[in-house]
């Protein structure tokens, strides 16, 4: 899709939030969220599984929920999600409570990637890679402006 081009001073103007708003409905509540749900998940089983494959064993599920809950805007009860993830095989917890992806949950996960990885290519169109960076990093100023975490996830 062609967009218009606008003068300098007429895009600084531009309010941040109500770009972002629509980034953020767009892509992750219209286009990632429902594309996880093809594969019947949310964006917290998404989180689950992503944080699960990285450190297999290495989570329980107190660390991920701590970890998981500032990213969370849906009030969600990760008990539950774990519970899920576990009645489907695709996630094991031991005696001590560590949490392990299963093959059957990484092929799951890798499924719901693909989906994710076309809509983020969608999104990316036309934006180069410096442009992209810049956009971050602009945003993440902000972010600690405001009195947030500017630092990317670790």
């Amino acid at each position: 899709m062609t967009i218009e081009t606008y003068e300098p001073q007429v895009i600084a103007a531009q309010p941040i939030g109500a770009w972002t708003g629509q980034v953020y409905r767009l892509l992750v509540v219209e286009g990632l969220r429902g594309q996880l749900a093809v594969e019947g998940l949310t964006q917290p089983h998404w989180w689950t599984l992503n944080h699960t494959a990285g450190r297999p064993g290495g989570w329980t599920r107190t660390a991920l929920i701590e970890r998981l809950t500032p990213y969370d805007d849906q009030d969600t009860a990760f008990d539950a999600v774990f519970d899920d993830l576990i009645a489907r095989g695709w996630l094991t917890e031991d005696a001590a409570g560590a949490l392990t992806l299963t093959e059957q949950g990484e092929a799951g996960r890798l499924r719901a990637r693909e989906r994710n990885l076309k809509v983020n290519e969608r999104a990316h169109e036309g934006i180069g890679t410096d442009e992209f960076v810049t956009t971050v990093n602009v945003l993440r100023r902000m972010v600690a402006n405001l009195g947030g975490n500017g630092n990317l996830p670790a």
